[in-house]
């Protein structure tokens, strides 16, 4: 047996039997013993930062032959050991292909614990950081399933339902086998954090969507009523799209456009399984997308969720290119392509009302891109008033600018977000079409914690399990 194989055997006894690690490795049969047992040593150090690299990463899902020990020994000395110099074979090869993205996610749990070492890891200990505590958000896919079907299919799990939280402190307090429902969010769940649902039936039969709570805005504030025409313009990965599709009851169509041909292949897996039929999908620059062409006469909704630094999802930005802090060179960058992609988006003839959103904390990304297109564009649009109750609003920059919402781990328990509403400004006599034109998202009535009893052919949700 090579190293890792024997490293695994004898860190697997000593976290099933709570035996002596010096115990285990002398009484093996492997020559080098000292490496050995600095090997074994060092992997148990690191035992609780190494389990969360793993499972963010997603490593035993896609490799499912890879024993949990030997896992946690490979990817010590892939990330925090000599990296297999001199060695390694065919794990060397196995680690290699996820490689990068475990290196994301060591650098994520730095970011998420305020520590640059590995060794700060250690003396942070099991505290978690605030991102690592956030809650586990689930949309149900109302184009499969509805709420009640799903609390119900839970409930018969095990799970208990709390019913409709009454505030984020509900929330926060949220452990072991209970859920909610959000207190704003129509059809969005809430589960314990660290909650695993990737191998949920309901997930992967498309009746569940894992999806961030801030992520969840842009669409419900756009708000699209069956059988619009809508355009995502920077569309990939999908969560946004797929949510779109349940406001429009698979009614109309959607444009999605996206530059990345991988990102949109992944993406019409998404929409497949979620069993989304209205969606057009575009391997095209938003940019390049002409408002003058006839099949955008009727687009009266648009998404704009461009790229941007990532600087409020660390996941994010530590899998792109120039992660970390952005530069100012970058950010006037990327600022100066949002710019010019919220403007080209209100030059469609018949928009009526656009949702901007980024996952990003930098003001130039946010409440300067939406105050310099405004300007642009005076007094033909405006920034529409949205949902008051939601308690983090934007940066005071310019008159106006609080309608705009932000999100972070710390005030709405999500990922770091911004998002902008912009109405069309409606001529006089129009006055009424335009109150009716962005109505105020409310929370749908919440699944009631007893189960009903349904009368037989009388129900409206389908099953949610094919």
């Amino acid at each position: 047996m090579g190293l890792y194989a024997v490293a695994a055997g004898v860190l697997a006894g000593v976290e099933n039997r709570q035996g002596s690690i010096k115990g285990l490795v002398y009484s093996s049969n492997f020559q080098n013993v000292k490496q050995l047992y600095a090997l074994v040593c060092e992997t148990q150090r690191y035992s609780a930062v190494l389990d969360a690299v793993i499972a963010s990463a997603g490593l035993l899902r896609a490799e499912k032959k890879l024993r949990p020990h030997l896992a946690k020994v490979l990817v010590y000395e892939l990330l925090l050991g000599k990296g297999f110099r001199g060695g390694g074979g065919r794990w060397k090869a196995l680690l290699g292909r996820h490689q990068a993205r475990l290196k994301a996610e060591l650098a994520r749990l730095k970011v998420h614990r305020g520590v640059s070492r590995n060794e700060d890891l250690l003396e942070v200990g099991s505290r978690p950081g605030p991102v690592s505590q956030l809650p586990r958000f689930v949309r149900v896919n109302t184009l499969k399933t509805c709420s009640d079907d799903v609390v119900d299919y839970f409930k018969r799990q095990g799970f208990s339902y709390q019913g409709r939280a009454s505030s984020l402190d509900d929330l926060r307090a949220l452990k072991g086998k209970h859920f909610l429902l959000d207190p704003l969010m129509p059809e969005l769940l809430v589960f314990p954090a660290q909650t695993d649902l990737h191998e949920h039936p309901l997930y992967r039969a498309g009746h569940l969507i894992l999806q961030d709570r801030a992520s969840c805005l842009p669409a419900m504030l756009l708000n699209p009523p069956p059988g619009s025409h809508v355009i995502d313009a920077c569309a990939a990965p999908g969560n946004k799209t797929s949510h779109l599709a349940a406001f429009l009851k698979n009614q109309g169509k959607i444009f999605a456009f996206d530059l990345d041909a991988k990102r949109l292949a992944s993406m019409a897996t998404l929409l497949a399984r979620a069993g989304i039929s209205c969606c057009e999908l575009a391997e095209e620059d938003f940019l390049a997308v002409s408002p003058s062409d006839p099949r955008y006469r009727e687009v009266h909704y648009i998404l704009l969720d461009p790229s941007c630094s990532g600087s409020g999802m660390p996941s994010r930005q530590l899998e792109e290119p120039g992660a970390g802090t952005p530069s100012p060179a970058r950010l006037h960058a990327l600022a100066g392509f949002q710019q010019r992609a919220l403007c080209h988006a209100l030059t469609f003839p018949s928009l009526k009302r656009l949702v901007y959103s980024t996952c990003s904390l930098c003001q130039e990304e946010n409440e300067d891109v939406v105050r310099d297109a405004l300007q642009q564009n005076p007094g033909a649009f405006r920034l529409a008033p949205a949902l008051p109750a939601w308690p983090h609003r934007g940066l005071s920059t310019f008159p106006g600018a609080e309608h705009c919402l932000r999100a972070s781990p710390e005030t709405t328990l999500s990922g770091g977000f911004f998002i902008a509403v912009i109405e069309r400004v409606e001529a006089p006599s129009s006055a009424s079409q335009a109150k009716a034109s962005a109505p105020e998202c409310t929370p749908s009535p919440a699944p009631k914690r007893k189960k009903r009893q349904q009368k037989a052919g009388a129900g409206a949700c389908t099953p949610p399990c094919t």
